[in-house]
């Protein structure tokens, strides 16, 4: 019988505030930083039809998480200060690989 391990992920807040949260296997990083009350506001609940889960991924983290689909490409041309480390945190889907993945929450994602 094969232990489950922690998955992990690390989000700094617009504020610049760090948090360590314990994520689920197959959740999306959107939903896990919502439910710890980070501010996302994260308007279509992860539908990929709007951006504001906007978030920056950390340089080390970059090319272990799967290319952005031509959808979340499109959403992320509305978002705000997009960056070459642009994703939008419904398209990360948490898992073990992912364990340690450091995201920055984006100007413009913060609840109004």
């Amino acid at each position: 019988m094969s232990e489950e391990k922690e998955i992990i992920l690390h989000v700094t807040t617009q504020d610049g505030t760090k948090h360590k949260l314990v994520a689920l296997d197959g959740w999306r990083a959107m939903e896990v930083i919502r439910d710890y009350g980070l501010p996302v506001k994260a308007e279509c609940g992860g539908a990929c039809s709007c951006a504001t889960c906007h978030v920056y991924v950390a340089d080390d983290w970059a090319d272990q998480l799967i290319e952005p689909t031509t959808e979340e490409e499109d959403m992320l041309d509305e978002a705000f200060e997009v960056q070459e480390n642009s994703r939008l945190s419904c398209q990360i889907l948490m898992s073990e690989e992912l364990s340690g993945l450091e995201l920055k929450l984006a100007p413009g994602s913060e609840p109004d």
